[in-house]
């Protein structure tokens, strides 16, 4: 006998995938919605999403380099660090150093990039949960930012910094922020690699099932060293975008936007390709968290609103990532083979 599915089971699962897949979309067009007929005078205005995308650029970014090491199962908590460093080191090389800002920013964004191999290779052949690793590297790339800006902050001389490397940040395309295209360019690159090369599809087997990626013969921690140094080579061109911003080099401001990328990048491991980290889901989750943030802003929140909304939606974010992997588990297992099984009783 075939066993092959209902058509209202199939119905069923089908209609449960869309959810899972597109709600959150559908929740980031319902807030603005909301928040547009709330506010018409200032929500929907162009300077206000242009102000949206400007101030959220960053922390995505920065959400979309912790999505790497997500995808195989691990844990980098020292982007926020590694950001701060960044930035302070991009202003220490112009300003302190005389030397040309290109060339400053592209030693910067290499340099993340080997520190986050080595963070890789801490967690890899240390055998060190990545939690303990990377707040303990992250403790440590705090120490050295203090150190270079010895507690204080770097400030331009009277002539301030080039304007083409301020204009990185501040530059406009399409009547946009420029800082937004990064991000879809960033996004974009992510996509591509973690759902269309190898690399990407090996780092989500590595996630699912380590043991099983070493025996299919999958170098499980040579494809992990690889996401902590393509996260961290994220951070580093976050880091110059932030300086670009800043335009001062502020020892402790990386901090800040730690919680905000993990908020969305295991927010967006519940969209578009549920349970599993994505690049397109983070973009989405980023800006659910934007427009709400936005919106709540603009009603009057107490300046506490802001981090009770991101840590709310962090436990929610854990809790629905948790769920959306059980689920997809348990219909896995549901599944019959592809091949029709038959009856032999």
């Amino acid at each position: 006998m075939t066993l092959t599915p209902s058509p209202r089971s199939v119905r069923g699962r089908l209609r449960g995938h869309h959810i899972g897949a597109y709600g959150l979309l559908a929740l980031a067009a319902l807030l603005f919605l909301v928040f547009s007929l709330a506010l018409p005078a200032t929500f929907p205005t162009q300077d206000n999403i242009s102000s949206i995308l400007s101030n959220q650029s960053i922390p995505a970014i920065l959400a979309l380099g912790a999505t790497l090491p997500i995808a195989t199962g691990r844990f980098d908590l020292s982007i926020g660090y590694g950001l701060g460093l960044a930035h302070v080191m991009v202003m220490q090389l112009v300003v302190d150093e005389g030397w040309p800002w290109p060339l400053a920013c592209l030693v910067v964004v290499c340099a993340a990039a080997v520190v986050g191999a080595l963070n890789g290779v801490i967690v890899e052949f240390g055998q060190i949960d990545s939690f303990i690793a990377t707040l303990g590297t992250g403790s440590m790339m705090y120490a050295v930012t203090g150190w270079i800006t010895e507690g204080g902050r770097i400030v331009p001389g009277p002539d301030g910094l080039p304007a083409s490397f301020t204009g990185l940040y501040d530059s406009r395309l399409l009547g946009l922020p420029v800082p937004a295209f990064y991000v879809l360019a960033v996004a974009a690159v992510l996509w591509l690699v973690l759902e269309r090369l190898p690399l990407g599809r090996y780092m989500y087997v590595i996630g699912s099932n380590p043991r099983a990626a070493g025996i299919i013969g999958i170098p499980t921690r040579t494809y992990s060293i690889y996401a902590f140094a393509g996260s961290s080579l994220v951070v580093g061109f976050a880091g110059v975008l932030l300086a670009a911003q800043q335009q001062t080099g502020n020892p402790s401001v990386g901090l800040d936007y730690l919680l905000p990328a993990f908020v969305g990048a295991l927010l967006g491991s519940t969209t578009i390709r549920p349970g599993r980290a994505n690049a397109a889901g983070t973009v989405v989750a980023v800006a659910v968290l934007a427009i709400g943030l936005a919106g709540i802003g603009q009603l009057g929140a107490e300046f506490w609103a802001t981090p009770l909304f991101n840590g709310g939606t962090l436990l929610i974010a854990v809790g629905l990532a948790g769920y959306s992997a059980r689920r997809r588990l348990r219909t896995g297992e549901r599944q019959p083979p592809p091949e029709h099984v038959q009856n032999t009783s």
